[in-house]
C-alpha cells in the first residue's frame, strides 16, 4: 500500500473510484472488440498504488458479475487481472522505467490472457480433456485476430500514454 497519509475510510472511497474507473473504461470501449484500457488502469493502479489497486481490481472482477453474469470468464477474470496488477506492483520494485519494456511486459500478458481464456473455455466447456490440444488450438486460431487486435491496443497504449500518467498518479500519491 503506497497512500499512506490518508484514512481508512478515504481509502475505502478510493478503492471504489479506481473499480469504478475501470468498470466505465470497459463499458465505454465494449463495442469496439477487444479494445479496452482495463490493462491499463490495472497496471497504473498495482504500480502507483499497490495493494489498494489490486483491492480495485478485485472489485471490478465482482462489479463484472453483477452485469454480466457468471461464466468461464470469470475465471480467467480472476486469475488475468490480479495478475497484472501484481506484475506491475512488482515491477516498480525493480525501479525501471522504460516505455518499451512496459508495452513489451503488457504485450506479453495481454498474449497470455488469450491462450487462458481458450484453455478455460475448452477445458470447461468440453467437460472432456481428449485431442484436448486440437481442440484448443481449433478455438485459439478461431479467435486469433481478435488476441491480435488485444495486443495491438495495448502496445499502441502503454507505449503512449503508461509512462505519463503512472508519473502524474505517482505525484499526486507520494
Amino acid at each position: 500500500m503506497y497512500i499512506k497519509h490518508i484514512n481508512n475510510s478515504k481509502k475505502v472511497a478510493f478503492v471504489g473510484v479506481m473499480a469504478a474507473i475501470i468498470e466505465a473504461g470497459k463499458l465505454i470501449l465494449a463495442s469496439i472488440p477487444n479494445v479496452e484500457v482495463v490493462t491499463l488502469l490495472c497496471a497504473l493502479y498495482g504500480y502507483c498504488f499497490g495493494l489498494l489497486g489490486l483491492e480495485a481490481v478485485y472489485i471490478f472482477i465482482i462489479i463484472e458479475t453483477f452485469v454480466w453474469g457468471i461464466s468461464t470468464w470469470v475465471i480467467s477474470y480472476l486469475i488475468y487481472w490480479p495478475l497484472v496488477c501484481i506484475v506491475f506492483m512488482l515491477l516498480r520494485k525493480t525501479k525501471m522505467d522504460n516505455r518499451l519494456l512496459y508495452a513489451l511486459i503488457a504485450c506479453a500478458l495481454t498474449f497470455f490472457f488469450g491462450i487462458l481464456t481458450s484453455l478455460v473455455d475448452i477445458g470447461l466447456f468440453s467437460g472432456h480433456f481428449d485431442n484436448f490440444f486440437k481442440r484448443f488450438m481449433i478455438y485459439y486460431l478461431r479467435g486469433i485476430w481478435f488476441y491480435v487486435v488485444h495486443i495491438i491496443c495495448n502496445a499502441v497504449l502503454f507505449v503512449t500514454v503508461f509512462k505519463n500518467i503512472k508519473n502524474r498518479i505517482c505525484k499526486f500519491v507520494m
